[in-house]
């Protein structure tokens, strides 16, 4: 997997002695980009290398590595399946733009109940997979593992050297752990969660070779999925400004951090700070839907 670079673009701020860049990795690629390109190219090489032709992986409704995996097994010759939480959802793909996107890349599904789908690392239940599917690749949900941390661990390059602190948002942990095995001393991570709670610091110590980082949890917006009209208004007001789409799940939820931060004078002086993109754009679509059925304000970045 070998797309275009990824970007770095200036953010003017109101706000003096800060430097903001943000690092524009959902650029790589319309569905495979920010950090599922990165988590998806080895493991789809050592796929390769041990000559399987099916790759199957977990995922929620609107999970973008569901979307990611579909697409990517498109692109290069796989097929894929996807194992999907939630049994209601069989028949409403049509009402899901992930799933229905997913599916329009061939990508096969399987829908779990989500008493089933919380015991899906059964060995049991992988093994039903293998007789059911075939001998296939597995990606576990989120696509974080050893493979996919060295990807992430790609994604600052020479040029990110002059940034004291590197933000990003943090979901299984395997993106933020790259990051910072592949920091400069003196250089800070800032991983900001959007899930509740402390508890992915033991998973990202597992992958993650430095200390120079810190989980800021005061902005999950009350947990995975879940947002709020400010957050929103955040999200329209920033794509105005700057031209530049966040999603609400993570890109949203990070941004809005740091600038809150910044407002607070959390970061010293003279402080050159880099948020990375990690892309998933393509939620937007199915949170716009549920925005709609609750007649609230949606997001509005014309992408």
């Amino acid at each position: 997997m070998d797309f275009s670079e990824s970007f770095n673009q200036q953010i003017i701020i109101n706000h003096p002695n800060i430097t903001l860049y943000i690092k524009r990795e959902d650029l790589l690629h319309p569905a495979i980009s920010g950090n599922k390109y990165r988590k998806l190219k080895y493991n789809l090489a050592q796929a390769k290398k041990e000559n399987k032709e099916i790759v199957l992986t977990f995922g929620g409704a609107f999970s973008n590595h569901i979307l990611a995996v579909a697409a990517a097994g498109k692109k290069f010759g796989f097929k894929t399946i996807g194992i999907i939480r939630g049994d209601e959802l069989k028949d409403k793909i049509a009402d899901n733009p992930t799933l229905q996107k997913a599916q329009d890349y061939g990508m096969v599904f399987e829908f779990w109940s989500r008493e089933m789908y919380r015991d899906k690392s059964n060995p049991e239940f992988l093994k039903e997979l293998k007789q059911k599917f075939g001998d296939f690749y597995l990606i576990p949900e989120g696509g974080t593992n050893d493979l996919a941390v060295k990807g992430c661990e790609e994604i600052l390059t020479t040029d990110d050297q002059k940034f004291d602190y590197i933000c990003c948002a943090v979901g299984t942990g395997g993106t933020i752990s790259g990051v910072i095995n592949c920091s400069k001393s003196g250089q800070q991570v800032l991983g900001f969660p959007v899930l509740k709670g402390d508890f992915l610091r033991e998973d990202i110590c597992r992958f993650a070779n430095k200390s120079n980082w810190e989980l800021i949890t005061a902005y999950h917006f009350d947990g995975y999925g879940k947002v709020s009209e400010g957050l929103i208004q955040f999200i329209n007001g920033f794509y105005q400004q700057h031209q530049i789409p966040l999603d609400p799940i993570y890109t949203g939820k990070m941004a809005f951090g740091v600038m809150d931060l910044i407002n607070k004078n959390y970061f010293p002086e003279n402080s050159k700070i880099l948020m990375i993109h990690t892309g998933g754009l393509q939620g937007i679509a199915g949170m716009n839907k549920v925005l709609k059925q609750k007649k609230q304000l949606e997001i509005n970045v014309n992408d």
